[in-house]
């Protein structure tokens, strides 16, 4: 009996099988804008209501025990937004960082960034630095969040990474393989070669990938929910989870 409870965990009412459960899952955290315009507030006012619902996501990823949950916080697409609503992103941000550090270095949660964030403002800049450092050595869930990036821009980083190494004669046209192409992607080695992930979770009613993990959800599972990202509840990402372990993976096999 001990050894069965070892290997289950309790979602919801049912009993699930932790073998089945995603290693990675990535969450599309949108809908903070139009969930503002519903509740009759500003746009920055509908990014922190997202900032706490991310907050609750988080825990409940560490408690169900995945790996890996990766946020696309800022792509390279929004810069196009307005400076007001731009700046203030970041300033929630460095809020959030200021805020929940010490919770997350607490629960061994382990920060990473996935994108070039050394453009993004200087304050930003500096509260990333100082979550980076302070969680390098944890072991628990790692936080990743994908922050000024984009897919398209990430696979051409790799392919001149791999190019480079061919101009210096240090690997043959012919080493190039799959493998070698996720080694230089953001989820490579720089960043502890996270696993493609699981599941793909996009709320707000839109069904597409938005140039987010393009090389890495080649066998992803995808799920899509009406909720808004601010109303979307801890609760409805168990129930998620769930329904994905119930899924058979082919991989392409039959």
């Amino acid at each position: 009996m001990a050894a069965f409870w070892a290997a289950t965990l309790l979602i919801g009412e049912f009993m699930i099988d932790k073998e089945l459960m995603p290693k990675h899952v990535a969450v599309i955290m949108d809908g903070n804008g139009r969930w503002a315009t519903l509740n009759k507030v500003n746009r920055i006012s509908g990014h922190n209501a997202g900032m706490l619902a991310m907050k609750e996501i988080i825990k409940r990823a560490d408690i169900l025990g995945i790996k890996y949950l990766t946020v696309y916080a800022f792509s390279t697409e929004n810069w196009k937004r307005s400076a007001e609503e731009v700046g203030g992103i970041f300033s929630l941000l460095v809020k959030y960082v200021a805020s929940e550090l010490n919770e997350l270095n607490e629960n061994n949660v382990r920060v990473k960034i996935l994108g070039d964030y050394s453009k993004i403002p200087k304050a930003a800049v500096n509260s990333i630095d100082k979550a980076l450092e302070t969680t390098k050595n944890n072991d628990g869930l790692q936080f990743n969040i994908a922050l000024n990036y984009g897919s398209r821009l990430e696979i051409i980083r790799a392919v001149k990474k791999i190019a480079d190494l061919v101009k210096n004669d240090k690997i043959e046209i012919e080493d190039i393989d799959e493998d070698m192409m996720s080694k230089y992607l953001y989820t490579g080695e720089e960043n502890g070669s996270i696993p493609d992930p699981d599941l793909i979770i996009r709320t707000s009613g839109e069904e597409r990938l938005s140039n987010f993990l393009l090389w890495q959800c080649a066998y992803s599972e995808l799920a899509f929910t009406d909720s808004l990202w601010p109303d979307f509840t801890p609760d409805e990402f168990e129930s998620i989870i769930e329904e994905y372990t119930k899924r058979h993976r082919r991989f392409g096999g039959r």
